[in-house]
């Protein structure tokens, strides 16, 4: 039947005949139509209760929520499982598995992939196995002799039972312990010669312990932790890179990754959170700009209503149009801050509308922000994210190196192994008299716990491939790698240097920037003061084309400051991010999770025996450490550079300025000489 079914295969349905004609529409729109998946999938309740977005006519009264900087970043951190960054908006829609995220490290440590495997598959090679088997047969056939008589049909029956406990070390030695256990009946007893057979049925048991433990290649602890235990030949060079060592780096290099881009979106954060301001600061000054506007408008119309000087109908035609190009500029800056309030909403992980309108409460630093060169640069060198990960890259290639050159070697293993025979008519019998034997083999169990049938094998095994062709060519290939890496380490070291001296140029510029624009501001006050003046005056050459120009002129001004001043901002956290102190400004720290509960308490049972340990100054730990808790700084910029020395700003401590009801309106501005203030920006400096 088997067969038959193997030859006649799969067939096509035999065609079927009805009465009539059949409509096969509806069978045409299921075969074609596109298919839905049905998830047991709740949506999101900030996506479900969210309100109406806001928009520019929407000017119903909303709570202001005043956020600080530090409230937006944990807020980012706390509800983003999904890193958001603004370069990523699109892989999250599309591709949300490519997307980084707070899973990532422990998918990637929980790997069992081979050649992606993670600490725990890693630390399995050295789980103990266990196997069993357990096979019945029965065979009958005629036996080709006329003995006991013509046509004698045999008749055996077997059994079969095995098991094997084994474990692997991490020195790639393994010990095995194998229980065998067959059963032999049959009925082929010759009655010529019945002494021939003992017993017409029969167990015999062979319990043995083996021990194999490689000599030269693969050998060794410190092989074993970087490529996991040697396989079998090691003729397949499977690589280098299976060990518990390996693994832990590949979660370490994970981590970093997972920390890049925590960086990435918090500097999003800030940087979105300063254009917000700035959005409100815009629409501060095009407010003040669209009132003067107005009022210059009223003022002329009034003239003209009266026939007063200046009041003709192109000056008031011109107030008009001027008017409602401000009025345009002021509905654009509205916009503008309920799109990037929307953006910010995004990035933070919160709902589109939740009845409150989001507006910054810090103001931005308005002091000097003095940098040293020799402290940036050290933490850029030591604190980098990227440093790290190539680091890591480094030490990895290194350990594989090492357990390469381990495997260029002869494999010489050690083979030992004892056993204990028993045997017996059969299983297990209360008395071992058989009564034909001096012993007595009764009971196979009572012979095999005697222990008087035992046998050993202790020896060598040698095996090499002439050449080790294949195992130079992975050791010359590790070797290329890593001195790639150490290359691309250098110029990731000469890159952070130039983003770093890159950084501090545009913190320059943009504190030298806010400078000018403040003196602008100052002055372009002055312009307004004095052409509204001479115009209300009747000076001959004041028209109102010069008052509506001063006017504009001013708010270009003031936006133009806060613009620059935000930039300075943007660029302090831009150099924080460059040298690697971004999360440490921002109160966020990484940690890893708990250990499991074997490695805490084995963690404290060598912890207290080390306790009682005395002082050794010249043991070296073998292997030797490779990981530090701390960033390790090797490098020496200057000899008199303080390590360690952050730059630090001045931050004004004054309250946001007042609102009025949801939109902000310009602070009061200093009029005196621009000559005399200590500070272009803000009074106080810091070194």
């Amino acid at each position: 039947m088997l067969i038959s079914s193997a030859l006649v295969g799969c067939r096509t349905a035999r065609p079927v005949s009805y009465l009539g004609d059949a409509e096969l529409r509806d069978y045409v729109d299921r075969t074609t139509a596109i298919e839905y998946p049905i998830i047991e999938e709740q949506t999101s309740p900030d996506v479900v209760n969210t309100q109406r977005p806001h928009t520019v006519r929407d000017r119903h009264e909303d709570e202001v929520w005043d956020m600080s900087l530090m409230e937006a970043v944990h807020l980012a951190v706390q509800n983003n499982k999904l890193i958001r960054t603004r370069s990523n908006e699109q892989a999250i829609l599309q591709a949300p598995g490519t997307a980084p995220s707070v899973y990532d490290p422990a998918i990637r440590d929980s790997g069992y992939l081979f050649g992606n495997r993670g600490v725990e598959a890693a630390l399995a090679d050295y789980d103990a196995t266990f196997t069993s088997q357990m096979l019945f047969g029965h065979n009958e056939a005629v036996a080709n002799t006329t003995i006991p008589y013509p046509g004698f049909v045999s008749r055996n029956d077997s059994a079969n039972f095995t098991s094997s406990l084994a474990k692997t070390f991490a020195t790639g030695g393994s010990l095995a312990f194998n229980n065998n256990w067959t059963y032999q009946g049959t009925n082929a007893v010759n009655p010529m010669f019945p002494s021939a057979t003992l017993f017409p049925s029969n167990y015999v048991a062979v319990s043995q312990v083996q021990f194999v433990q490689p000599l030269w290649a693969g050998s060794g602890v410190e092989y074993n932790r970087i490529a996991g235990p040697a396989r079998a030949g090691l003729t397949g060079v499977t690589g280098v890179s299976q060990g518990v060592a390996i693994s832990r780096i590949n979660t370490d290099i994970s981590i970093a990754d997972f920390e890049n881009s925590v960086i990435t979106m918090v500097k999003d954060v800030e940087d979105l959170y300063w254009e917000l301001y700035l959005a409100y600061r815009q629409f501060a000054a095009e407010s003040a700009n669209r009132d003067s506007s107005l009022r210059t408008w009223r003022e002329v119309k009034a003239k003209m209503d009266v026939g007063a000087t200046g009041g003709n109908a192109s000056n008031e035609a011109q107030a008009r149009e001027n008017y409602f190009n401000t009025r345009a500029n002021v509905e654009n800056a509205w916009g503008n801050i309920l799109r990037t309030e929307n953006a910010f909403r995004k990035l933070m992980g919160l709902p589109v509308n939740d009845g409150r309108i989001i507006r910054p409460a810090d103001n931005p630093l308005e002091g000097e922000y003095l940098i040293q060169w020799e402290s940036a640069l050290i933490d850029g060198l030591t604190r980098r994210v990227e440093l790290r990960k190539q680091k890591w890259a480094i030490k990895s290639l290194q350990l594989q190196v090492k357990a390469a050159e381990n495997v260029i070697n002869p494999q010489l293993n050690f083979i030992s192994s004892y056993q204990l025979n028993g045997f017996g008519e059969t299983l297990l019998s209360n008395s071992s008299s058989d009564g034909m034997t001096e012993k007595g083999y009764n009971s196979a169990y009572g012979a095999l716990t005697r222990g008087d049938q035992s046998g050993w094998n202790v020896g060598l095994q040698f095996s090499m491939p002439i050449g080790f062709r294949a195992f130079r060519a992975q050791l010359h290939n590790l070797e290329l790698q890593l001195v790639k890496a150490r290359a691309g380490l250098a110029a990731q070291e000469l890159d952070i240097s130039h983003e770093l001296a890159d950084s501090i140029q545009k913190v320059d510029l943009a504190y030298m920037t806010a400078r000018t624009h403040l003196d602008r501001k100052i002055a372009s006050e002055r312009r307004v003061q004095a052409t509204t003046a001479e115009y209300e005056a009747g000076v001959r050459d004041a028209t109102l084309d010069l008052v509506l120009r001063a006017q504009a002129s001013n708010a270009a001004a003031e936006i133009a400051y806060y613009t620059s001043l935000v930039n300075y901002n943007k660029a302090i956290t831009e150099l924080h991010q460059r040298r690697g102190t971004l999360l440490e400004n921002d109160g966020i720290r990484l940690a890893e999770g708990e250990w499991n509960t074997y490695a805490q308490q084995d963690a404290v049972r060598r912890a207290w025996a080390r306790s009682f340990a005395f002082p050794a100054p010249n043991l070296k730990t073998l292997p030797p450490e490779y990981a530090s808790p701390v960033p390790v700084d090797q490098t020496e910029v200057y000899p008199g550079a303080p390590a360690g020395f952050m730059g630090s700003g001045y931050m004004d401590s004054t309250q946001p300025d007042e609102y009025d009801e949801i939109l902000p309106r310009p602070s009061d501005l200093d009029s005196g000489d621009p000559g005399d203030l200590p500070s272009p920006i803000g009074p106080n400096q810091i070194e």
